[in-house]
């Protein structure tokens, strides 16, 4: 180039572009640098409501743009959250792009510490995105027409009606049920009880007519509400929820029995996950949280608002899992 083509910019556009430049940079936000393979454990079987969790988490972050493509999602079953909880604070405990689904389900089996030699300290928690409620559930012609009914067998013969839940005795289906019985002066106890690995089990098990009620939730069965193969007898929530279909769905409290189950849901990430790293997933749900998009997909998976992340809801697992801790042991669930 020659001196006479050259010519050189002011010393106050100079420095104006400069200043561009620098603020270019400093406007980034820290997530700009997305985790590599990120993927979503859901630790049961497809179908149910952990499959639910990471597929609206899968969404939401594509359609906002957090992720440039979609979150795999994959399924570990075992224990109800127990196998994917080991994995994740033990020989996982450093991936960067993985997250795990929890529900309340997940803290109350810590509280009897069912997840072996881990606690809730062993992994960080990083968000709460939805929650649902607890719900008792029946095939389509099933004699049962609400909860009177069920309590009726049940007292006639608390062995004769199986119940199917996701999860072993003690577990967040079993502690509905028995929270039914009691309501209802029934032995937990007696009834008849079969576990299921998961939503998606559970679901089939009662469409197969394996077992005659499903102790599950609102968000896992309104797709077969829809469909008409099953009913709701009850959902455990303080008043009926919104919807065209849940609206239609009678609360335990309104059919005489005091019963409020909310289920929380939402992720965790290994104990070894950098800082950075954890920020960058703690700032990408709390972008999330509060798009009107994400409470549209929240709510077309028949979930309802919960938005929690970082410390604070580190806080609320705590606190969350004392009291599950003395409600298993009123139970004797544990001494």
């Amino acid at each position: 180039m020659s001196p006479s083509t050259f010519q050189p910019l002011p010393v106050g556009r100079l420095l104006l572009s400069v200043a561009c430049l620098l603020g270019l940079v400093i406007a980034q936000p820290a997530m700009s640098q997305e985790p590599r393979r990120p993927e979503c454990i859901a630790p049961a079987s497809p179908g149910g409501g952990f499959d639910l969790t990471c597929k609206l988490a899968q969404s939401a972050l594509l359609q906002q743009g957090l992720l440039s493509s979609p979150m795999r999602v994959t399924y570990m079953p075992g224990g109800i959250g127990a196998v994917a909880y080991n994995a994740v604070a033990a020989q996982r405990s450093g991936e960067e792009g993985t997250i795990v689904a929890w529900s309340s389900g997940s803290l109350l089996n810590l509280a009897q510490g069912k997840f072996g030699r881990f606690d809730e300290q062993a992994v960080k928690w990083l968000a709460g995105v939805g929650t649902t409620y607890g719900a008792l559930v029946v095939r389509a012609d099933s004699p049962f027409q609400d909860l009177d009914d069920l309590v009726e067998a049940l007292r006639s013969n608390p062995g004769a009606v199986v119940i199917g839940a996701g999860g072993t005795v003690g577990s967040q289906d079993w502690m509905q049920t028995a929270l039914m019985a009691r309501a209802a002066g029934i032995d937990p106890r007696a009834m008849r009880y079969v576990a299921m690995e998961g939503g998606g089990e559970l679901i089939t098990a009662l469409l197969g007519s394996h077992i005659q009620v499903a102790s599950s939730d609102i968000a896992d069965t309104m797709p077969h509400v829809e469909s008409g193969d099953v009913r709701v007898l009850a959902v455990f929530a303080e008043e009926r929820l919104p919807g065209e279909l849940a609206s239609q769905v009678p609360t335990a409290i309104e059919q005489g029995y005091d019963i409020n189950w909310p289920v929380v849901r939402g992720f965790y990430v290994g104990p070894d996950v950098s800082e950075e790293a954890y920020d960058w997933w703690v700032e990408a749900f709390d972008t999330l949280l509060e798009t009107e998009e994400f409470a549209q997909l929240r709510a077309d998976r028949d979930m309802f608002p919960f938005a929690m992340t970082g410390d604070e809801l580190r806080q609320y697992v705590d606190e969350q899992v004392g009291l599950y801790r003395q409600m298993a042991t009123e139970f004797g669930l544990i001494q």
